[in-house]
C-alpha cells in the first residue's frame, strides 16, 4: 500500500502538493550582494528540489531592508530586482514539488551590531541572561509604524506571487514580531494591539487580511504559529488553539506548527517543557491536542528524522511533516523513504549547557551542511560544532560590513 506520506494533499486555494513531506524554512542567512538570492542558494534548492519533497519553504525573507534577523538576510521589498526572485523560484520547482517563501520581520529579535531598527510591541528586550547583550533595546512601535508592517508583508506576498513562487507563509512563531505580539511576556500595550488575545492577535491577522488581499486566490498563504512559547505566562496551546480558529475564515491554506523563542529554544529541542523532552517530534503532543479541534489542515514541525516518526505524525491527524535538519544533511531524504532507505547520519548533537550558545552552534552546524549542498559537495554530519560555529562567526562578520554598505546606499538613494 502506498503511504499517506506519499499521497498528494489539496488545499483551499486549489493547490495541490504532490506528497506530506515539506522542506521546514531554516534560516538560510545566505544573501549574495544587496540582499539578494544568487548562485548558492539557487543551487541549494535545486539539491532539494531534486530529493522528493513535495513542498519546499524558503528560510526568512525579510519584509523591511533595515530589520533582519542577520547580516545575509535575504529581503524582497518594493526596491528588490525580482529577476533572482524568479531564477529561485525555478529551482525550487526544478524537481516538480511546490516553494513557498517565508515572510518575516525580526522585531525586537535584531543583533545588537546591526544597523537600522529594533522594533517591538512594546519596549520589553530580549532576555538572555548574560548574553542579552547581542540583541539590540527595542522601543514600542507606533501605530503607523504597525501599518506600515502590515502593508510591507503585502507588498512582499505580491511580489514573491510575480517571481514564481507558489505561496507565501507568514513567520508568526519563534520570538519575531508576530509572534512578540502574540505573547503576553512581550506585548505590554494598552491600546487596541495589547491586553486580550483578540487584540495581540490583531496585528497577525491584518497581515494575513492584506497578504490575502494582495495575491491571487490560487497562491496558497500559510501561517507559522507556536504551539507554545514555553515560558511561564507566555503564548500557549489555548492560545494557538484559539488563533488558528481566528485565522480559519481568512482565507490561510495551512498552519504549521512549532514552538519556542531565542530565550526557549524549542525549536532546537532543548525546551525545559517535559513534554517536549522526546528526542523526535517535539511538538507531537501539543499538535494531537490542537489537531482535534483545528479547522485548518496543520504541519508539524521539529526533530522528524525517520520514516515511522513523519507516519506517526500522519496518523495523528496533521496533514503535513516538516523537516528541517534532517534536509539539511540528507537532502534525498524523501526519495530513500520512497525506497525503503533511511538516513545514513544525522548531525552531530550539541550537548553544550549554555542554551543560547548550544542553539547558536546547532544553527551554524546546520548553514555548514547548507553550504556544502550549495556546492554540490557531500555533507559532513560530523562537524564539531565549535569549528562551525567559529567559521560562521567570520561569516557574519564580513556580511554585517557588507550590509551596513549596501544599507548605507540604499537609504542613501532613498
Amino acid at each position: 500500500m502506498t503511504s499517506e506520506l506519499f499521497s498528494p494533499l489539496s488545499l483551499r486555494s486549489g493547490q495541490v502538493l504532490n506528497n506530506r513531506i515539506a522542506k521546514a524554512a531554516m534560516e538560510e542567512n545566505m544573501a549574495g550582494d544587496g540582499q539578494l538570492p544568487d548562485e548558492v542558494l539557487f543551487g541549494l534548492y535545486r539539491r532539494w528540489a531534486a530529493g522528493g519533497t513535495g513542498l519546499l519553504i524558503t528560510g526568512n525573507v525579510m519584509v523591511h531592508a533595515e530589520a533582519l534577523t542577520g547580516p545575509a538576510g535575504v529581503v524582497l521589498d518594493e526596491a528588490a530586482p525580482l529577476e533572482p526572485f524568479v531564477e529561485w523560484a525555478r529551482a525550487g520547482k526544478a524537481g516538480g514539488g511546490a516553494i513557498w517563501m517565508q515572510i518575516n520581520h525580526p522585531g525586537r529579535q535584531i543583533g545588537s551590531d546591526m544597523p537600522g531598527v529594533v522594533w517591538g510591541p512594546s519596549a520589553v528586550a530580549v532576555d538572555l541572561g548574560r548574553h542579552s547583550g547581542r540583541f539590540g533595546r527595542p522601543v514600542a512601535m507606533t501605530p503607523e509604524q504597525i501599518q506600515a508592517t502590515v502593508t510591507r508583508y503585502a507588498v512582499t506576498a505580491r511580489r514573491a506571487e510575480q517571481a514564481g513562487f507558489d505561496g507565501v507563509e507568514i513567520h508568526a512563531a519563534h520570538g519575531y514580531l508576530l509572534s512578540q505580539f502574540l505573547s503576553p511576556l512581550v506585548n505590554k500595550r494598552t491600546d487596541q494591539w495589547g491586553g486580550s488575545l483578540e487584540n495581540r492577535a490583531r496585528m497577525l491577522l491584518d497581515v494575513v487580511r492584506a497578504v490575502r488581499a494582495a495575491v491571487s486566490p490560487a497562491f496558497a498563504v500559510a501561517v507559522k504559529l507556536n504551539s507554545a512559547d514555553f515560558q511561564r505566562g507566555g503564548f500557549d496551546a489555548d492560545d494557538a488553539r484559539q488563533v488558528i480558529e481566528m485565522l480559519a475564515p481568512l482565507g490561510v491554506d495551512l498552519v504549521e506548527l512549532s514552538g519556542g523563542s531565542y530565550e526557549s529554544p524549542a525549536m532546537a529541542g532543548r525546551a525545559a517543557d517535559a513534554r517536549t523532552q522526546a528526542r523526535e517530534a517535539y511538538f507531537l503532543d501539543l499538535a494531537k491536542d490542537l489537531v482535534r479541534t483545528s479547522p485548518l489542515p496543520l504541519m508539524l514541525t521539529g526533530g522528524i528524522t525517520r520514516r515511522a516518526t513523519a507516519e506517526k505524525v500522519l496518523d495523528s491527524g496533521v496533514a503535513i511533516t516538516g523537516m528541517g535538519t534532517a534536509l539539511a544533511v540528507t537532502p534525498d531524504l524523501p526519495d530513500r523513504w520512497r525506497q525503503g532507505r533511511e538516513a545514513d547520519a544525522q548531525l552531530r548533537p550539541v550537548t553544550w549547557s549554555d542554551k543560547a550558545l548550544a542553539s547558536a552552534a546547532g544553527m551554524a552546524q546546520v548553514r555548514h551542511q547548507l553550504r556544502r549542498l550549495a556546492r554540490g559537495s557531500r555533507t559532513t554530519p560530523g562537524t564539531h560544532p565549535a569549528l562551525a560555529l567559529i567559521s560562521e562567526q567570520r561569516r557574519q562578520r564580513r556580511a554585517l560590513r557588507r550590509y551596513r554598505a549596501w544599507l548605507a546606499t540604499s537609504q542613501g538613494a532613498a
